[in-house]
């Protein structure tokens, strides 16, 4: 079996943050606030979110609701999602200067592609696009505290998100531990090979956000300051 490839470094003014983990880890609040921070410090931000490509989203919708996606077609469509994402929401913002804050970016499909099945060498060659990030944060959490806090946030666990497609369990709440774990397994694989900056996410918001602040710092020395952009939306 051929090994991986790793992702080119971008080479653009810019600055690419990119925040990954469970559902429940509290990647997407840190991620938030830390884009705050920054505006507040005067940089010049964008900030953009997995799957918010108009291209796809209506197709995987479709598909979502009909039980149309295998695994493959599943990989397929969201990696036609992130290249129109990639390339007219955080491509000219990288090269503009910007500090990019993505919510979720290709790692995300490495590690639920490979959860479902599909040939992790086969997956990252459809990204090889996607250049590496400046940093990577990834938010760890055991799945039992990923669960405790979907519970507690009283949204709706849904049919993907808990692999039901993949027949681990008949039961919503064990397929989504099944599942989960499935996709842990893999985030703390990469947090290896991809040289994550590790995340203890089982910590209060205000320590995690110290941290993160902490970490960015050096990498913005002498980083200009301006003009800000619009969330995408």
């Amino acid at each position: 079996m051929r090994a991986e490839r790793s992702l080119p470094n971008h080479g653009y003014p810019g600055r690419l943050l990119v925040f990954e983990g469970l559902d429940g880890s509290g990647k997407s609040t840190q991620a938030a606030l830390l884009g705050k921070w920054l505006q507040a410090q005067g940089y010049r931000v964008f900030f953009t979110e997995w799957n918010s490509s108009e291209l796809t989203a209506s197709v995987i919708r479709r598909g979502k609701k009909k039980g149309l996606l295998t695994p493959t077609t599943f990989s397929l469509l969201h990696a036609t999602d992130f290249a129109d994402r990639f390339e007219r929401r955080i491509l000219p913002p990288l090269r503009a200067g910007y500090v990019v804050v993505c919510d979720r970016y290709a790692f995300t499909a490495f590690v639920r592609d490979a959860a479902r099945g599909c040939e992790p060498v086969w997956v990252r060659t459809i990204y090889s696009f996607a250049p590496r990030p400046d940093r990577v944060f990834y938010f760890q959490v055991p799945v039992a505290v990923s669960l405790k806090r979907k519970i507690a946030s009283r949204l709706k666990i849904k049919y993907y998100e808990a692999g039901m497609d993949l027949g681990l369990s008949d039961d919503l709440q064990e397929s989504y531990e099944r599942f989960q774990t499935r996709l842990k397994q893999e985030y703390d694989r990469l947090a290896k090979s991809d040289e994550f900056t590790v995340i203890d996410a089982t910590r209060d918001v205000e320590s995690i956000q110290r941290e993160l602040r902490e970490d960015v710092r050096p990498l913005l020395k002498d980083f200009p300051t301006g003009e800000r952009l619009l969330h995408d939306s």
